[in-house]
């Protein structure tokens, strides 16, 4: 997305509404504290590096991504990704089921309509430190034409890799081969339909649920083997949220945002074990819901509604097709 969204829209919003993350660890939320972070746009929860998290820029310099320590916010490794192309608008980032970093090149920045978008996999390093990964690039193709899309998920057990387009009234997800090839082209198929204008989703470490988030809300599913099941609606930050993770444990969700010293931000995961739901206690935030969006302890409907109201007031000066 172009950076002209969130300060039209709602970004004046942000510095009202956003309640400082605690730095302790991820499970507590923490601040990207890395200068050369600017346009965070993905979230990934490391298994082999307790308390990492794995992110990237929209647009950068180089074909990078970032490990970041939840306890600092501090950057511990850039990754130079190498064997892949130069990098067009990378979106997401998620785990595979056996340590690999899955990134999802998978925007269209500057009004660009690609014929195919690129999805790489690399594994991910052992030690954390500045260094060359040579990673490995898959062409797709959407097979009802092309989407603008920012949500890559991999399911933790399976490895099959799913692709959320992004649209105003609601997206698809779509499902590619169980075994990408490297030197074809890969075809990824809509399969059920998402209800909310997706900016990033991710699966549970067990698999069993889904949440999508978009800026203004975000929703989780049971995964059903595939058969989505809604269960909820989730609350999240205002401004131009572009992330989620689930931590390692499961027990919490990670919503990220864009910009300098961006905020990442924690709450207990949707249907957890234990965990009570934010649809079970009122609060909900799904794009075209009507209840109060929550951000931290402070309580914005009415202000969310003036935002989602300049939002799509202006789409056609956000909309690059």
């Amino acid at each position: 997305m172009r950076r002209s969204l969130a300060f039209l829209a709602a970004g004046f919003l942000v510095g009202v509404l956003a309640m400082p993350a605690a730095a302790a660890d991820g499970d507590e939320g923490f601040t990207i504290s890395d200068p050369r972070i600017t346009e965070s746009s993905g979230l990934a929860a490391s298994r082999q590096h307790p308390g990492i998290y794995w992110t990237h820029n929209d647009q950068d310099t180089g074909a990078y991504l970032y490990a970041v320590d939840s306890a600092t916010g501090k950057t511990v490794a850039r990754i130079t990704m190498t064997g892949v192309g130069t990098p067009r608008d990378v979106e997401a980032i998620a785990m595979g089921p056996d340590n690999e970093l899955w990134v999802g090149d998978i925007g269209d920045n500057d009004g660009v309509t690609w014929p195919y978008v690129w999805i790489y996999k690399l594994p991910e390093p052992k030690v954390l430190k500045d260094q060359s990964v040579k990673g490995t690039q898959y062409v797709v193709k959407y097979s009802n034409g092309s989407r603008d899309a920012e949500s890559l998920l991999v399911h933790p057990k399976t490895g099959r890799v799913y692709i959320i387009d992004k649209q105003e009234d609601g997206g698809h997800l779509y499902e590619g081969p169980a075994t990408l090839s490297p030197s074809g082209t890969n075809l990824f198929k809509p399969v059920k339909p998402i209800d909310l204008w997706a900016t990033d989703a991710a699966f549970s470490p067990d698999g069993q649920r889904l949440v999508v988030r978009g800026y203004f809300g975000g929703l989780w599913y049971d995964w059903n083997d595939g058969a989505l099941k809604r269960g909820g609606r989730i609350s999240v930050p205002l401004g131009q949220g572009e992330s989620v993770s689930y931590s390692v444990d499961g027990k919490k969700i990670l919503l990220g945002m864009e910009g300098a010293d961006s905020q990442v931000e924690a709450q207990d995961a949707p249907g957890g074990s234990g965990a009570k739901s934010p649809s079970e206690d009122g609060s909900s935030g799904a794009s075209g819901g009507g209840g109060v969006v929550t951000s931290g302890n402070v309580k914005v409907g009415a202000l969310a509604v003036v935002a989602v109201v300049a939002l799509f007031g202006l789409r056609r000066l956000f909309r690059r097709s």
